[in-house]
């Protein structure tokens, strides 16, 4: 399982809150120190599959070392994140009547994403 470092940090009049130097952007918070992991590890989770969507490569780990070098990094508390498992994204032909493909184009930016979630949610419904 590859893990990320996760720093939280906590200002007197504020919740404790977490970002991840590996994923700018990727913030959370949380008003108890359990409650930031938790939503740490959600973040994290919806960050990566949200690249995975996006077809962008997961950055390779940062070293403790590393983060913790940063100046900037050296009020906060450093700690571990599973980040999900990874599933291999394959390249699929599919075949769509064309105002099915339009639809579907004036939706989203991204038709695989879309096809992907809809595929998901039939899915889950006929689990149910």
């Amino acid at each position: 399982m590859t893990n990320y470092i996760g720093l939280i940090r906590k200002d007197p009049e504020s919740d404790f809150g977490v970002e991840f130097p590996d994923f700018p952007g990727c913030v959370s918070a949380g008003s108890t120190l359990d409650e930031a992991r938790a939503m740490a590890k959600e973040a994290l989770q919806g960050h990566i599959a949200c690249m995975r969507d996006d077809g962008e490569p997961l950055p390779v780990p940062s070293t403790l070392e590393a983060v913790m070098s940063d100046p900037e990094n050296r009020d906060a508390v450093a700690f571990l994140v599973d980040a999900p498992e990874i599933d291999r994204v394959v390249r699929v032909n599919v075949t769509l009547e064309e105002s099915l493909l339009q639809a579907i184009a004036s939706r989203t930016s991204n038709r695989s994403r879309f096809l992907s979630d809809a595929a998901r949610e039939k899915l889950s419904r006929e689990d149910a």
